[in-house]
């Protein structure tokens, strides 16, 4: 067994250091993306959230005319939601703002191969969830079901790529 096969086995790279997987290389660098999108969702919802409540009650008048599943993704659910969501706009952007802080370092950690990293992730990953039931009463409702499968999945993944993070 030569030293360039030994070295492909022990999953090493040359300098001695553990390389990254390929697997947590693409979940951190979406990641990385995921939070540049949530961080500019955060401030804009933050910053225009009152003039996107106002064109979506403009925009109930069409609503009657629409296929059903348009009527679940602006109906009167989501038209409250955005309401509740204006009126805790501040602790909404500090919680959004922090999550999103966390879910970088995370997997900046991660990319470290360190395990803390997957558990700093987890809580700003989560953290909007809890933020939602506290602050909008939006947990269970079916646009925010909708917008749960990319984080679950997110959750899934990181999971099963934890075997490769060292303490």
């Amino acid at each position: 067994m030569t030293q360039e096969t030994t070295t492909d086995v022990l999953n090493i790279e040359e300098q001695g250091k553990p390389k990254l997987p390929v697997g947590l290389n693409i979940l951190t660098i979406l990641t990385f993306i995921g939070c540049a999108w949530e961080l500019y969702s955060t401030v804009s919802n933050f910053l225009g959230g009152k003039k996107s409540l106002e064109e979506l009650e403009k925009a109930q008048e069409q609503l009657a005319e629409a296929p059903s599943w348009a009527k679940k993704m602006a109906g009167p659910e989501v038209q409250e939601m955005m309401r509740q969501a204006l009126d805790n706009k501040v602790p909404l952007l500090i919680i959004g703002l922090t999550a999103t802080a966390l879910c970088v370092y995370g997997a900046i950690q991660m990319r470290k191969l360190k395990k803390e990293g997957y558990f700093i992730w987890l809580v700003g990953e989560i953290l909007p969830f809890i933020s939602a039931a506290i602050f909008m009463s939006a947990l269970f409702s079916t646009i925010y079901i909708y917008f749960s499968v990319f984080p679950l999945l997110f959750i899934i993944l990181y999971t099963v790529q934890r075997k490769h993070l060292k303490n």
